[in-house]
């Protein structure tokens, strides 16, 4: 790839690496216990990452966040089921999951990533994907509120459309078809976006690290409101099952997990996702007017929550 792209995407790969620093720094402040315990690993065709693991903390039971970049050929295979032409690619980005102790701490997910491409023709293309989305346990429509209305703001600092279309994009892409049910209240979420009306690729990637950055603050204030909240024994196992459709998501659909998995990522920390304990119960029912069929009605596409 010519030079200015290789600056670029070292450019890019080190800002993601010190906000992986950032975030980790924030949250072992936050939880007050808990330490996250690197691994470097390295892929073999190219490149590698660094896994953050957290577990066992006060408020976070278990959690990661995860650098990689990696690169290498696109095969026929990869070609086809991610929809891209063959050539040699970079992937580079910042993938996070937080599982807390307490159900009435949600489990938040963020992901931000800047792909480059040199095709077999020689052009050459690039993009950047990410969202920050939420799964609470129970829907507090306070906290969702207080998540949305802080991303609609990132997002408008960039472009009026943004917090619109990648609100819908995230009800659509966070969505368990065969629930018939969102994995959380939403996000947002984009993905191949390079440029935007009149955004170029230093104003996309400058809205891509804000949406970074607002991570840390965002989270943990919900850590810091609900962490010292009684809870029950039945809160404690609908929390399991809100956990086992976490799972579902992350195995069935998550494009990140496809990604990492086809292009032979190391399989410990893309898992690194999954909570460390989740429940499945054969038909289960919610009572009704219950505080758990109060959440499931909320768990829908098209609310607008600011």
């Amino acid at each position: 790839m010519q030079k200015e792209n290789e600056k670029n995407s070292k450019a890019i790969t080190e800002a993601f690496k010190n906000l992986q620093d950032s975030i980790c720094l924030a949250l072992e402040q936050a939880d007050g216990l808990g330490k996250f315990l690197e691994e470097n690993w390295q892929r073999e065709g190219g490149g590698g990452g660094r896994t953050r693991v957290l577990s066992k903390g006060n408020v976070i039971e278990k959690g990661g966040v995860n650098f990689s970049e990696v690169f290498g050929e696109v095969t026929p295979m990869m070609a086809q089921k991610l929809q891209m032409k063959e050539g040699n690619f970079l992937a580079t980005g910042v993938s996070i999951v937080l599982h807390p102790h307490n159900p009435h701490v949600p489990i938040i997910h963020m992901n931000i990533r800047y792909f480059e491409l040199e095709e077999l023709s020689g052009e050459k293309v690039y993009w950047f994907g990410g969202g920050i989305d939420l799964t609470p346990h129970y829907v507090d429509e306070e906290d969702a509120y207080f998540f949305h209305q802080n991303l609609k703001d990132v997002c408008q600092k960039h472009h009026s459309d943004f917090y619109p279309k990648f609100k819908i994009w995230a009800d659509d892409y966070f969505y368990l078809k065969h629930r018939q049910e969102t994995r959380g209240i939403g996000g947002i979420f984009f993905d191949r976006l390079s440029q935007y009306e009149n955004l170029g690729k230093e104003d996309i990637f400058a809205f891509v690290m804000e949406v970074g950055n607002s991570f840390a603050p965002i989270y943990t204030k919900l850590m810091a409101k609900n962490k010292m909240k009684p809870y029950t024994e039945t809160e404690k196992q609908w929390q399991y099952l809100r956990r086992g459709r976490y799972v579902e998501f992350n195995l069935v659909y998550d494009a990140g997990t496809k990604f990492g998995l086809e292009t032979n990522g190391r399989t410990e920390s893309i898992l690194m996702s999954l909570p460390p304990q989740a429940h499945w119960l054969y038909n289960f029912q919610v009572e009704e007017g219950s505080k758990e069929q109060q959440t499931l009605e909320m768990l829908k596409k098209g609310i607008s929550w600011v």
